[in-house]
């Protein structure tokens, strides 16, 4: 390895003293991957640049946000002109409708929004509207599912399918935890015997569209039936609610998110009407500033204060900057330019495969619309315990090797990847430079 640079070491060395771990998300500490973090300062288009001027060629696009490319004019330019009018107020402002109205005109089952500043909150509160909507308490989760850093999310499986989980954080009370049961993704004779048993106590069903915080895992068809639609006729057959947490694949995975890859109507599915209660948004809707949205039919949203009885408030929520960059990117988000992001999607997605097939390299790749993951096994992943058996010291060795070539991977052999729509040829030639190299070292050890 011949990262990171000095300027990152002594950032780093500094950072630790007055931050924790030296960082504030914990993924970027590179604790799976080991090492020190390059300390960006510049970004544009597909390229990163860190303290010393080390350039990089960017799969990560800040988790997401980043579709059209770092400091993306159409979007930079929005927020200039929002902000020459004022950072926040505090008060309605028109960017927030105009924001609302974008969404909800993409994404069916939402006939209402109320923007928040994280997709945390935006999950903490849909669970708040669902227990008040059924007057229920338990929530159904899935493992390898991450919905934020809410007390009732993080929660491991207990010892049985009808067991309350058990904290799966410190801080986490075990009476939180209580209120939620965790099962295998994708187990759905777990989840006919839980609602079979215990389904009158559950409120809702939370799940990712398409899982991509274990790595992606696509939702699986089963006799025609895909694992969403299950889930949703499985929840209001007992009169529960199904959330569906987008704000991965939301406006990413396609124009309408993943509901638009399996939902009514969407290509090879089948026409059996389903829809979610629920849904959260972020990442893409704020166009890299922070932004979390939920949404859904208008009777329960319709609970939220000050018209219902369920409280929830943000000083900065729907603040004018994050909803002008947000509304940039959505309107720069035209045909065309999914047809440029598959397009990228699906080459990279080849590149690597290539590589790693020459050097001899298990490996699997999963999507998710434009989303992918690399698994460092042969077999497919479809739960959390699959993505888990994964080589993940080939990981380690394939990312630093690529980050030596100039190729910014996420840190963990259990994320997505991401392309924008500033990944163009030259771009991908940077990134096939760099993939020989790096498979090979995957397949040392």
């Amino acid at each position: 390895m011949t990262h990171p640079t000095a300027a990152s070491a002594d950032l780093f060395t500094r950072a630790q003293q007055v931050i924790p771990s030296g960082v504030n998300s914990p993924v970027r500490a590179f604790g799976s991957v080991g090492g020190t973090p390059p300390f960006l300062t510049n970004a544009k288009g597909a390229l990163l640049t860190d303290a010393d001027g080390t350039e990089y060629v960017d799969l990560v696009g800040s988790w997401g946000p980043m579709i059209l490319g770092h400091a993306n004019e159409r979007v930079v330019e929005a927020v200039r002109e929002a902000a020459g009018h004022g950072l926040s107020f505090g008060a309605p402002q028109p960017g927030e409708v105009s924001l609302a109205e974008e969404v909800v005109s993409r994404i069916a089952p939402v006939e209402q929004l109320r923007l928040v500043n994280s997709g945390t909150e935006a999950t903490m509160s849909a669970l708040r509207v669902a227990r008040a909507a059924t007057g229920r308490d338990v929530v159904v989760k899935f493992a390898g599912c991450y919905h934020g850093h809410v007390d009732a999310l993080l929660a491991e499986a207990g010892s049985g399918v009808a067991t309350f989980a058990m904290p799966g954080s410190a801080g986490v009370t075990a009476a939180t935890a209580r209120d939620t049961v965790v099962l295998p993704y994708g187990d759905r004779e777990a989840l006919t015997a839980l609602f079979a048993e215990r389904g009158h106590e559950i409120a809702a069903i939370i799940t990712e569209a398409a899982p991509a915080n274990m790595g992606v895992v696509t939702p699986l068809e089963v006799d025609g039936v895909g694992f969403n639609r299950f889930l949703a006729e499985t929840a209001h057959a007992a009169g529960a609610l199904l959330i569906s947490d987008e704000v991965l694949t939301g406006f990413r995975a396609s124009r309408e998110g993943y509901y638009g890859v399996d939902g009514p109507g969407a290509q090879g599915t089948t026409d059996e009407a389903w829809a979610p209660d629920l849904m959260t948004f972020g990442k893409v809707i704020g166009g890299g500033l922070p932004v979390g949205a939920f949404g859904g039919r208008k009777d329960l949203m319709g609970l939220l204060a000050p018209a219902g009885p369920v409280y929830q408030a943000g000083t900065l929520s729907g603040n004018p900057l994050a909803t002008a960059a947000g509304l940039a990117t959505l309107e720069g988000l035209d045909e065309a330019a999914y047809t440029t992001l598959g397009s990228a999607s699906r080459a990279l997605q080849q590149m690597v495969a290539d590589a790693l097939t020459t050097a001899g390299v298990p490996h699997v790749i999963q999507t998710a619309g434009t989303l992918f993951s690399v698994f460092f096994r042969e077999q497919p992943v479809e739960t959390y315990e699959d993505a888990k058996a994964q080589d993940t010291a080939a990981f380690t060795r394939f990312f630093h090797a690529m980050l030596d070539g100039g190729v910014y991977l996420p840190p963990s052999a259990f994320e997505a990847w991401f392309v924008s729509t500033a990944h163009t040829d030259e771009i991908l030639d940077r990134i096939a430079a760099a993939l020989p190299a790096a498979a090979g070292a995957a397949a040392q050890g």
